[in-house]
């Protein structure tokens, strides 16, 4: 049996230089004795010179893991490294292997000391010791480290602090930086620091980058852990902190301005999108709306449908979209719809004629069904899309009152096509500021199947229309 004791300093090189010579000699992991500084001499450990054998080949992936753990402070480390050395003697693919268990465990022992470094590059906290005349300042600090990191990290903070002495004492090993010169010793009792000038500056400052309304008590100790407080003059302010956090929390949403949300610009940027731009002259509005290539409509539409009437007309009839005889005629309300409208209007006494008589969406929606065009409802951006040449109309004619058929001559008018049967029969305010007067569109008498549902839409649509000429026939001069 063989016994390795490898010291508290420089136990990376020495466990290596042992590690390569029992390879050498060929002595399995089973025939070795590992410990450090405070493993107790082995009676039975052999004594006796290592034959020289073939020199050991090892990944440097290993090595750079190995000089890692090696500052664990689990005791089986140096024992842990030596066996998977001697496994990837014969087997090296097994750094690859992120099924191997013993691979597993030594990262972890490696990512321990890793968080273990970077705690210690976080939570050392100099005080100044320098002596009135000294020409070189000097401070020192009183740190607890979970593992052996000391030694590794020193360098860091030779580059941090080069121009001044310190020295980072811990009950382990102390770091000791004195002109220029770095220096390791055995560890120290804890020192009794005098307190910094600057101290009560960090602590204000400290306080200050605290945000209550971010607070997460558990991310903060996990990178805070608690063991560190008793050394971190900042750490008394935590508790207080922490209590005062919903309060302060509070106080900043009362006081904080009102900010946009993130998204508003995309959302201006789509309604200025959808805004009506058409500003050319009056008779060009025909070609630009014969024209339009706004949505997919156009690509299976005949045409587009124009509105048509008196330029000048005091009443504004909308519908929904053409149907198939419209799109092959381009001619509005020419189909069933417009002829039983026709009809109603006549009853009651309104004069199409005398009003301009225009759809919502310009382009016939339909899906074939063998050689049948079938009606389709146009969606929300088909509608958002004509209604920059509703808008156009709508200033070209500038009607005394807008009659909107039906859910989709309403969305377009209004924003809303919601809830047309209890909304018929009455006047809104139109997006350009106008009136619109709500009613169904003929094409919903036609589809019901009841007749006597039929009858009470009928009468319903008749009272709407009589209405309409009323208030047209009063608006006129």
């Amino acid at each position: 049996m063989h016994h390795v004791q490898i010291p508290t300093l420089g136990a990376a090189q020495a466990w290596r230089d042992a590690a390569r010579d029992l390879l050498s000699a060929g002595v399995a992991p089973c025939d070795i004795v590992w410990g450090d500084h405070r493993a107790e001499p082995d009676l039975f450990a052999a004594q006796t010179a290592l034959p020289q054998g073939q020199a050991p080949k090892v990944p440097r992936s290993f090595m750079s893991m190995a000089q890692t753990v090696v500052w664990h402070s689990d005791p089986e480390r140096f024992a842990r490294l030596y066996a998977f050395a001697w496994r990837l003697q014969s087997a090296p693919h097994l750094m690859s292997d992120r099924g191997d268990a013993d691979l597993a465990h030594l990262r972890r022992l490696e990512k321990n000391v890793h968080r273990c470094q970077h705690k210690m590059k976080a939570f050392v906290r100099f005080r100044d010791i320098t002596t009135p005349g000294a020409n070189r300042r000097s401070f020192a600090a009183w740190f607890e480290p979970t593992h052996h990191t000391v030694e590794p990290t020193a360098d860091f903070f030779v580059r941090r602090f080069s121009d001044m002495d310190w020295r980072i004492l811990t009950p382990d090993v102390s770091a000791i930086f004195i002109g220029g010169e770095l220096t390791f010793e055995e560890g120290h009792a804890k020192p009794d620091l005098p307190e910094d000038a600057g101290e009560q500056l960090w602590i204000t400052y400290f306080r200050n980058i605290f945000n209550p309304a971010r607070l997460m008590v558990s991310a903060m100790q996990s990178e805070m852990p608690k063991k560190y407080w008793k050394n971190l003059p900042e750490a008394a302010s935590i508790p207080d902190m922490i209590a005062g956090a919903p309060a302060r929390a509070r106080e900043m949403a009362l006081a904080a301005p009102t900010l946009p949300p993130a998204r508003l610009p995309q959302v201006q940027a789509q309604l200025k999108a959808h805004q009506s731009a058409w500003d050319g002259p009056d008779g060009d509005l025909s070609a630009a709306i014969s024209a339009c290539t706004r949505c997919p409509l156009h690509c299976t539409a005949t045409q587009a449908v124009l509105g048509q009437g008196p330029s000048d007309a005091d009443l504004m009839i909308v519908g929904e979209q053409p149907g198939d005889q419209e799109d092959l005629t381009g001619q509005p309300f020419v189909g069933p719809a417009g002829q039983m409208f026709d009809t109603i209007s006549a009853e009651v006494g309104l004069d199409r004629r005398a009003a301009y008589v225009t759809n919502a969406v310009k382009h016939f929606k339909f899906k074939p069904q063998g050689r049948r065009r079938l009606h389709q409802r146009p969606n929300t951006s088909e509608i958002e899309h004509c209604r920059w040449w509703l808008d156009a109309e709508l200033a070209s004619v500038n009607p005394k009152l807008t009659l909107a058929l039906g859910s989709t001559a309403a969305h377009s008018l209004t924003g809303n096509g919601a809830g047309i049967l209890s909304r018929r029969g009455q006047i809104e305010t139109g997006r350009s500021g106008g009136p619109v007067f709500i009613t169904l569109h003929p094409s919903y008498l036609l589809r019901a199947t009841d007749p006597a549902a039929q009858k009470t839409a009928k009468a319903q649509f008749r009272d709407d229309l009589a209405q309409v000429a009323q208030l047209t026939a009063l608006a006129k001069p």
